[in-house]
């Protein structure tokens, strides 16, 4: 269903919309207009650039409008392909999930093209836009309920030739942290989907806790530019900021590597974004304010490692995510 008058073949740089029809009671032949930018000059490797995949993490939305307004094509040889709100109708109302259809575009892959908004952006986006590219950033943070250290990162597939190209583009980026997820919770992912599709394809967790922190924007500009130079569509002349490195190469490999809360309550956490924890070490106790004589519960590591990822919000559900782990390579 979704039409673009982008020409992606056509020289130089286009700021447009993907039309996805949307036929409402105040707009009968309506759409919804999610920008996408064009860059081309020449031949050579296509970059596909999303950020607003969930409406609420924004260092990426924030660098990819800054690259879209600084970058020109004659800085380019290749392509450049830019969604920086792909879940637009979360993105302006600010929250994870769709509020048309409360999709949740991260697990709507492959989709599918006569299902809702959410499910046909994400098959537009598997079917037209990844068989383009040749490396692709999918960029992310905690959102409202979580807050994260930042890293860039990639996903393990079953090819070892795409994975050593995965990972050194990962090392390339040149975030302070660079995650392979060796297990993944959810099969209906983007990086899942591109993977599938033979892409390097990178992530990356770059904030959190709904707001838009300086340092993740810096990591994920430099990053940027340091990607685009090692594919060769720039020549790295635009990078800028300064990182010590290199890369501390992180993973996680199985569901021992999650805390959730065991009770709804309160979650108090026993520790801290950047502690070392060991398996059976406290990570916190849920209060129940609405009985207070009750005695808190208490919830446990059940493996050795980092804490990359806390939850944000105090108030927690049974089965919500408090705390993820993460280890050296």
């Amino acid at each position: 269903m979704i039409w673009t008058r982008v020409d992606y073949d056509k020289p130089g740089k286009q700021n447009g919309w993907l039309q996805l029809p949307h036929s409402v009671t105040r707009s009968a032949y309506g759409n919804i207009s999610i920008p996408i930018t064009v860059i081309k000059n020449g031949e050579g490797p296509t970059a596909f650039l999303m950020a607003g995949n969930h409406g609420d993490e924004y260092e990426g939305q924030v660098a990819l409008c800054k690259l879209i307004r600084s970058i020109e094509p004659d800085q380019i040889q290749g392509r450049i392909i830019i969604m920086p709100a792909a879940n637009l109708p979360a993105a302006m109302a600010g929250v994870r999930v769709s509020p048309i259809d409360q999709g949740n575009l991260n697990r709507s892959f492959p989709g599918d093209p006569n299902g809702t908004v959410t499910y046909a952006l994400a098959h537009y986006i598997d079917t037209v836009l990844y068989p383009m590219a040749d490396v692709h950033h999918d960029l992310h943070s905690g959102g409202s309920s979580l807050q994260y250290l930042p890293f860039a990162s990639m996903r393990l597939s079953q090819d070892e030739a795409l994975n050593q190209r995965s990972v050194s583009a990962l090392k390339a980026f040149g975030a302070p942290i660079g995650l392979v997820w060796a297990y993944s919770p959810d099969k209906r992912l983007s990086s899942v989907a591109a993977v599938n599709r033979n892409l390097v394809a990178l992530g990356g967790e770059f904030g959190g806790g709904g707001a838009v922190t300086t340092r993740g924007v810096e990591i994920v500009e430099r990053g940027l530019q340091n990607l685009l130079a090692h594919v060769g569509i720039t020549d790295g002349k635009q990078a800028h900021g300064d990182f010590a490195g290199p890369t501390r190469l992180m993973e996680i490999k199985s569901v021992d590597y999650y805390v959730y809360a065991p009770e709804a309550g309160l979650f108090e956490p026993a520790t801290q974004l950047g502690d070392m924890v060991r398996a059976g070490q406290l990570c916190g106790h849920v209060h129940f304010v609405d009985n207070p004589g009750r005695m808190p519960e208490p919830c446990y590591f059940e493996g050795d490692g980092m804490v990359i990822c806390k939850r944000h919000f105090g108030r927690v559900e049974r089965g919500d995510c408090v705390v993820h782990l993460a280890t050296d390579v």
